[in-house]
């Protein structure tokens, strides 16, 4: 007789674990200072015991990582509509709307807390994953025979002020100033 392989079931465990971490994580940072987040405070609003989070994640920047990671790939995937304005000004619009938005502040603290190292360099996970998807979009870009900007240059002159706005000025920066931002970029490219 042969020996029956486990049921798996869809989500399981594992995503009700991490589904609960998550929603956690984003609560604490909306209601608490977020220089007092902590891995335990997590647990006790998720439900989920310290050690689990801790065997998963390893530490809390790399929880908070992983938590902002996923929400932006989830609610902001990078686009493609065929052409490198269209995919740089749909961004750049999508940025500005986010740090506008009711998340807007979470995801400046994330970056913040996450960029705290815990006796170790912080990776940074969701920069570098959002850095390779933009890449794809210049790489496409490229193979479309377009002239795209570097990485560098679009973080520089699209996301770096965006950002800035969100965390310094009273008033987030809006749509239009989104593309100001993208005609920026379009000519710094055209003068390479």
């Amino acid at each position: 007789m042969a020996a029956q392989e486990p049921v798996r079931r869809p989500g399981g465990r594992n995503a009700r674990v991490r589904t609960a971490v998550c929603e956690a994580v984003f609560d604490l940072l909306h209601e608490a200072d977020w220089d007092d987040l902590s891995i335990a405070q997590v647990a006790e609003r998720s439900g989920v015991h310290q050690a689990t989070i801790y065997r998963r994640w390893g530490t809390l920047g790399a929880l908070v990582d992983d938590v902002v990671t996923e929400q932006l790939t989830r609610s902001s995937p990078v686009p493609d509509t065929g052409t490198l304005r269209g995919d740089l000004e749909a961004y750049a619009v999508q940025v500005a709307e986010d740090v506008a938005g009711p998340l807007g502040r979470v995801f400046l603290r994330a970056a913040l807390v996450g960029a705290r190292p815990e006796g170790e360099p912080s990776k940074h996970v969701y920069l570098l994953e959002r850095g390779t998807q933009l890449q794809k979009m210049l790489d496409r870009a490229r193979d479309r025979g377009e002239n795209p900007p570097t990485l560098l240059e679009l973080l520089e002159v699209i996301l770096a002020p965006l950002y800035f706005h969100a965390m310094f000025f009273e008033r987030p920066t809006n749509a239009h100033h989104a593309r100001t931002l993208v005609d920026r970029l379009l000519a710094l490219s055209e003068k390479k």
